[in-house]
């Protein structure tokens, strides 16, 4: 094993205990949450047509509620992308002349259209204003956000916590709470974008009216194969499911033909799986930092999501950085990944992703806008050895183009 490595396990120990501990705890919760519950292997069997009662699904909902503390969700194969599942939120609780505030700066590159788009059933389309608060020294503007809540008496605010595509830290769930009590306090419901969070903490920013999140992320663990959730008060879901479905049916319709196993193993899985992840990212960013390479979060640092940044101010490095998460892969690891048009995104973007599940974040990846400052974007891992033997393949490429 590279020394440089071995030198850095060294000197995680006391953070990959206590990340650990977290996942210690995250699995007991969501284990009696399955015993609470009663599943059973009944609730893997698939269902087709509308899927009036489907016991799998309706129980999938009660899972997730009580995992996330709050009264009731929607969890469904539907849901294409934890983009989808915002954008079902939004549109659920916004209605035409009605205001969202974004309290934790710039929303995610895939979340511009659905806001701010022309022509094309946007928010905007549909006379909904947004306002942006911008994040000050990488937090939330607390004064800010407070001025602009009284101030333009916002329907909707907000809330992402995961970083995105900004040199910046996740956010804790402290902060998001209270961000979410000065929304209340002026009379507006919340969503919180979940994604990368999950499980990073032994609590989640239950308080939310909606809390949002990707299955193919971390509540998936891994295993599910498609799918979104929302969670939240049961006045939000009950307003949110209609634009899942249509506002006559909600969730009383919505079937899957395909094995429900995975989406209810996924979640039983995640909590190890995030702890898995967290440890990689702590890893890359140990010994990337101690190379010179600018990396977030920063050595001793808490991990509020399972990204860990690189800025390497240089596009062929990034480029080759990426290259090598996909050379380490285990599907695909023979291709190239190359700067492409992806939809959704306004700058080209490049991904190495070899995962079993298409496009799955908490599968060892890597992503990153081609944009200065050219920061790379890692995250996941099923196992932490698969996060060994990839830093040690990136390592290799990045002592080759150092060379050169």
């Amino acid at each position: 094993m590279d020394n440089r490595i071995t030198d850095a396990l060294s000197a995680l120990s006391g953070q990959f205990k206590a990340t650990d501990n977290t996942a210690l705890a995250n699995q007991k919760k969501v284990l009696d949450a399955f015993r609470e519950h009663r599943v059973a292997l009944r609730h893997f069997a698939p269902t087709t047509g509308y899927g009036y009662d489907d016991v799998a699904r309706d129980t999938l909902n009660k899972l997730y509620a009580t995992v996330f503390n709050t009264q009731d969700a929607i969890v469904s194969p539907l849901i294409a992308s934890g983009t989808h599942a915002l954008t079902v939120a939004l549109f659920g609780l916004l209605r035409p002349g009605m205001r969202v505030l974004c309290a934790t700066g710039k929303p995610y590159d895939t979340l511009n259209d659905v806001i701010f788009g022309t022509g094309i059933g946007s928010l905007k389309d549909f006379g909904v204003s947004c306002d942006i608060i911008p994040l000050k020294n990488g937090v939330p503007d607390i004064s800010e956000i407070t001025r602009a809540c009284k101030k333009l008496k916002p329907d909707v605010v907000m809330i992402q916590r995961s970083r995105g595509y900004d040199m910046r830290p996740a956010l804790s769930v402290e902060q998001i709470e209270r961000i979410i009590e000065l929304a209340h306090a002026c009379g507006a419901k919340t969503i919180v974008d979940n994604c990368y969070g999950e499980f990073t903490e032994t609590i989640e920013p239950s308080s939310a009216d909606a809390l949002v999140g990707s299955l193919i992320k971390n509540p998936g663990g891994g295993i599910a194969p498609t799918g979104g959730y929302i969670c939240g008060t049961t006045e939000a879901i009950s307003q949110i499911e209609g634009r899942l479905t249509a506002p006559s049916i909600g969730r009383e319709v919505g079937s899957y033909a395909g094995d429900y196993r995975p989406f209810y193993q996924g979640l039983f899985f995640a909590p190890h799986i995030v702890a898995q992840s967290i440890k990689t990212a702590m890893l890359f960013s140990e010994v990337l930092s101690s190379l010179g390479y600018e990396t977030m979060p920063k050595t001793g640092d808490k991990y509020d999501d399972i990204i860990c940044s690189v800025k390497f101010n240089d596009k062929d490095k990034l480029i080759s950085f990426c290259r090598a998460v996909q050379s380490a892969s285990p599907i695909d690891s023979f291709a190239a990944p190359e700067p492409w048009d992806m939809p959704g995104y306004n700058d080209q973007v490049i991904m190495a992703a070899g995962a079993f599940v298409q496009g799955s974040s908490i599968e060892l990846s890597c992503d990153a806008p081609i944009r200065p400052p050219f920061v790379a974007y890692l995250q996941g891992g099923l196992t932490f050895e698969h996060g060994i033997i990839a830093l040690e393949e990136c390592l290799r490429s990045l002592d080759a183009v150092n060379n050169k």
